[in-house]
């Protein structure tokens, strides 16, 4: 199974909104007769993609036992059910990792095994598979995106020194890594002070990015003031950014965006900022989108202070990614995050789950702010 999820994770950046899954097909004596995973939204599912593998090869798959990290699907969509598949093979036992929440499959495709006397095995490491597709179970059950809030600071908490100065805080592979999730991830967003302020162009660049398909970019710009000739405004780029703006903003802002293809989303205020809850509404729902129909899962935030700030105290942030270099900037450089109103050490944001790498020079701390989403 562990395998499996590796073959699913290379489904990252090309099947959304679908879920990434992956299967091995193992033989009565323990040998790999075949593997395969979800490579891209709209082809061919894991356990079709290690089937077709298996016949090709000749192999008898009536002893073989199915490893997959997701239930195999019970209906019809842009490819044929799984479940039937399993059966119509002869294949006699399948392993899976956890049920489809999705209510389209929801149980359906392991009863259909079940009639059809396949032995099932449900549960192997299901807590790996569940953050595997953190995203889309967050999706599910919420309606929004997870919002994965990246940062990158000094060992004294500065992302910038007291000029505004911040290239680089971190290391040539910390950078590197920062390219494989934004092309890991359905959007990147960013407030407009940091648009103004480092002009980033928010691609996926790099090894990390081939064949992924780019990330919506996303830019919260309340009073759609931000000049033209930044580069996320850039013609080659535009169908691929969007920018929330507040009510009544203007409208000639509009015009340049949406005429190389982007799009301008107005949302109402609240507290003289944008609603930052209304913004993740629109993307989970896929309102306004260059694509038709395209939903957001995911969102990578790489923000100022204020607009960091802003998620955390609204408790809006799931995820945290944060380099700490090892460079003293000093108390009055430009620190990560702004005030949260902790007065009791006890009363701190903490992390439900974290871990450490090292990356170049840097180390990298990932956590969680909440648990995986579990989808009723």
């Amino acid at each position: 199974m562990r395998r499996a999820l590796e073959l699913a994770q290379l489904g990252a950046g090309r099947v959304s909104p679908n879920p990434m899954v992956g299967a091995v097909l193992v033989g009565p004596d323990g040998g790999t007769l075949a593997e395969g995973w979800h490579g891209e939204w709209g082809g061919p599912h894991a356990e079709a993609a290690a089937i077709a593998a298996a016949l090709a090869a000749g192999a008898d798959l009536s002893d073989a036992t199915l490893h997959v990290t997701l239930e195999p699907c019970s209906h019809h969509g842009k490819t044929p059910p799984c479940a039937d598949l399993v059966i119509e093979t002869g294949i006699r036992r399948v392993v899976a990792s956890m049920e489809d929440p999705n209510p389209a499959v929801s149980g359906a495709g392991f009863a259909r095994l079940r009639e059809a006397g396949v032995d099932l095995t449900v549960g192997v490491l299901e807590s790996e598979a569940r953050r595997l597709n953190e995203a889309w179970l967050h999706h599910l059950s919420t309606g929004r995106p997870l919002v994965t809030l990246k940062l990158a600071l000094s060992l004294d908490g500065r992302i910038a020194t007291r000029t505004g100065d911040s290239r680089w805080v971190t290391s040539t592979e910390a950078r590197q890594l920062v390219h494989r999730w934004r092309a890991e991830s359905d959007a990147v967003l960013v407030g407009a002070g940091t648009a103004r302020a480092d002009d980033p162009r928010l691609t996926a660049r790099g090894e990390a990015s081939a064949g992924a398909r780019q990330p919506l970019r996303i830019v919260l710009d309340r009073a759609g003031a931000l000049p033209g000739l930044l580069k996320l405004f850039g013609v080659a780029d535009a169908a691929r950014t969007v920018a929330f703006v507040a009510e009544g903003a203007r409208p000639e802002y509009a015009a340049t965006l949406e005429s190389a293809g982007g799009r301008v989303v107005p949302v109402p205020e609240r507290a003289g900022h944008l609603d930052l809850v209304e913004v993740l509404n629109v993307l989970g729902a896929g309102v306004g989108m260059p694509e038709s129909g395209r939903v957001v899962q995911s969102v990578l935030v790489e923000a100022g202070p204020g607009l960091a700030t802003a998620l955390l105290t609204a408790d809006l942030v799931d995820r945290l990614l944060a380099f700490v270099a090892p460079r003293l900037v000093g108390g009055d450089g430009i620190p990560a995050v702004g005030e949260l109103g902790v007065d009791l050490m006890a009363d701190a944001l903490a992390l439900v789950e974290s871990s450490w790498e090292i990356v170049g020079q840097d180390a990298l701390l990932r956590g969680y702010l909440r648990p995986c989403s579990r989808v009723a």
